[in-house]
């Protein structure tokens, strides 16, 4: 896709397409068959090679040339590593070749073969693919065991194909298959992932009821399922009823965390040690990881502490978490001591390690130190995933710097990195961002194509760049195009940027249809979108209707912020209501919002307007005071009005003064 001189944007590099025909029935040369030179090799040979070589096409065409030159007959074995590595490659097509060529050879299709070919099929996404291989099993000359069949549910299940999974087991019944704990796990999670916890329940009572004993990844599941359900009660009674597994108490400690319920984590941490079981290293991890998130650094390093005390040693995503809260907070130094501190403990950095320091670096404005991370990733042999090439393109576009992103799309695309729908947003929000709208929209198209759709947060993303360059009317229609298109529902963020669009625009009508249709798709209006309609109203001189959707706000329980305060004091200094203004400043406090540079310039602004310029001075006296310090707003409202008032010379005196100050 072209951008502008210079700048391309890639779409899509191709795999070279790997042959997969093998020279099973080769024109036999007598000379080459007499040759002493050719030596025959052994399955152990040809085992190490493949395993060996990292290049898929390379191996493969050492798996063909020993066939092709006579030197050897490959064995289940070899067959094996060679299915292993095209699954690794998600090359289903020569998968398939090769369990045909075996087919021929008249090599059976052992357990471990079958069950590496439904991996990849796993690995591919491909779970209807992996249902039909499997009901050719007996053309294979290979029976299905529950080893199998375990796998082909946890295929199933990594899909969400529940439907299928029920008729599966009910068949593994049917052929007389016996199903064991990892059988009943894979239908635990199939149950808990539907959120039908009661089913789980009755499925671990069969299971003991047939002599299966339930193990710590069944009470696991159902305790996880419980807490993602909000009913932590009752994860807790069940965690206590039966004997103390660490797993179980991780994902309670999880749960309780994700409530930011952090006293009760510690409570939980000190039953573990009580009940006699040690608290590992994920059971810590987790407190930190929230005490991290909640930009409580100090007290995550307490439990840091409180880990090597109990001789628990910190692993990679422990100092991952450390560094993500340090950078949250925006200590850069102390972020990177801990990368130097995981360096000395021996934690290899990996990509997740990478990433986290790499955002926190864009998240603070360094991209140059980011950059060099990136680099630092190729040198410890570490691949870049989409996640970290997600970051850039956002940075290089918050930049504006459209040549960067650009470089690293590409970049991202030619090494074989298939965007996800977050890249795609990303590059999505660059291009917004450049009022590169058409192009945009091609990407979007794009997304369609490669089987990646586009998302809310993508469609919000071009309905907010051409709502704020003026295209409002160009954004209904990307609005329509996004439900009744693509099947993509609008959410509260969408209805935002739009009505702030309209109202900027001063279209009114539309704007209150559009709110119309938020109530009746029971969306609810938060803080943003009451906002976003009293400054519009507010922008129309509207206040009094402005009033009344601050009123309707406070009775739905939402509380006014600053912005709210801001806007209604800028609205009554334009119209010269400077007392009303005042009174609302002051009652500010009350509503738990401290006066910031804005407040103040706006009133400034209506009392040099309205009152004089000795009243506004006694304001800016009183924002010095409070250790605000005034923006070039600030002056300038105060200079154009000594300015109007006294002359020349004031400007200049008070400017003078300024500087004499600091």
């Amino acid at each position: 896709m072209h951008l502008k001189e210079g700048c391309s944007l890639l779409l899509k590099v191709r795999r070279p397409s790997i042959s997969f025909v093998l020279n099973t029935n080769p024109i036999i040369d007598l000379k080459q068959e007499t040759d002493p030179t050719l030596t025959v090799l052994n399955e152990s040979d040809v085992l190490k090679r493949l395993n060996h070589e990292r290049d898929i096409i390379v191996a493969l065409e050492y798996f063909k040339s020993v066939t092709n030159r006579r030197v050897f007959k490959h064995t289940h074995l070899t067959y094996q590593a060679m299915i292993d590595k095209l699954g690794n490659e998600t090359e289903l097509d020569g998968i398939q070749y090769l369990l045909q060529q075996m087919k021929l050879e008249g090599i059976s299709c052992s357990e471990d073969i079958f069950v590496s070919v439904l991996n990849s099929y796993k690995r591919a996404g491909a779970a209807e693919q992996a249902l039909k291989t499997f009901y050719r099993i007996q053309d294979f000359d290979c029976k299905p065991t529950v080893k199998i069949y375990n796998h082909l549910l946890d295929t199933l299940l990594n899909e969400n194909r529940f439907q299928m999974i029920i008729p599966i087991y009910n068949n593994m019944k049917k052929d007389g298959v016996e199903p064991n704990v990892f059988t009943y796990n894979v239908l635990l999670k199939a149950l808990c992932k539907n959120n039908r916890v009661d089913g789980a329940h009755g499925l671990l009572v069969e299971m003991s009821r047939k002599g299966c004993s339930p193990d710590a990844a069944s009470y696991t599941t159902i305790v996880s399922a419980l807490c993602k359900l909000g009913k932590l009660k009752e994860a807790r009674e069940l965690v206590i009823g039966f004997s103390p597994i660490v797993p179980a108490y991780n994902a309670l400690i999880n749960g309780v965390c994700r409530d930011l319920e952090i006293e009760e984590a510690f409570l939980l941490l000190d039953e573990m040690v009580n009940r006699g079981i040690s608290p590992n290293v994920i059971t810590y991890t987790t407190i930190i990881d929230a005490l991290c998130n909640m930009v409580d650094v100090e007290l995550s390093l307490v439990v840091l502490a409180q880990m090597f005390v109990r001789g628990c040693s910190p692993n990679i995503h422990t100092f991952s978490s450390l560094m993500k809260g340090f950078f949250r907070k925006g200590a850069v130094y102390e972020a990177l001591a801990v990368w130097d501190r995981m360096a000395g403990e021996g934690c290899e950095p990996n990509v997740v390690a990478f990433n986290t320091v790499i955002h926190g670096l864009c998240l603070n404005r360094n991209l140059i130190m980011a950059l060099s991370f990136f680099d630092q990733m190729e040198v410890n042999g570490c691949s870049p995933n989409v996640t970290t090439y997600s970051t850039f393109i956002d940075e290089f576009g918050k930049s504006g710097d459209l040549d960067g992103a650009t470089k690293m799309w590409n970049m991202m695309i030619t090494r074989g990195c298939h965007p996800n729908v977050v890249a795609f947003t990303c590059m999505v929000d660059v291009l917004c961002r450049c009022s590169m709208f058409n192009q945009a929209l091609c990407l979007i198209e794009t997304m369609r194509l490669e089987g990646c759709p586009p998302n809310t947060v993508t469609f919000n993303t071009i309905i907010k760049g051409l709502c704020r360059s003026g295209r409002v009317d160009w954004a209904m229609k990307v609005f329509d195009e996004m439900e009744n298109g693509s099947g993509c529902s609008p959410n509260v963020t969408t209805y935002n940027e739009l009505l702030d669009g309209l109202h900027k625009e001063g279209n009114f009508e539309k704007a209150f249809w559009l709110v119309k249709e938020m109530v009746n798709r029971g969306i609810d209006l938060n803080l943003v979108t009451y906002n976003t309609i009293i400054c519009g109203l507010c922008y129309a001189g509207m206040i009094e209707e402005a009033l009344q959707n601050l009123g309707k706000m406070v009775v739905k329980g939402i509380h006014p912020d600053t912005i709210t305060f801001n806007t209604f004091i800028h609205a009554y200094c334009k119209q010269g209501k400077v007392k009303p203004a005042i009174e609302l400043m002051g009652g500010m406090a009350v509503g738990g919002c401290n006066p910031d540079v804005f407040t103040y310039t706006n009133l400034i602004y209506g009392l040099c307007q309205w009152l004089s310029l000795e009243n506004a001075m006694i304001y800016l006296d009183k924002m010095l005071k409070e250790g605000l310090s005034p923006n070039v707003a600030t002056w300038n409202v105060l200079v154009r009005s000594v300015f109007n008032k006294v002359g020349f010379s004031g400007p200049v005196h008070l400017l003078e003064n300024i500087l004499g100050n600091g």
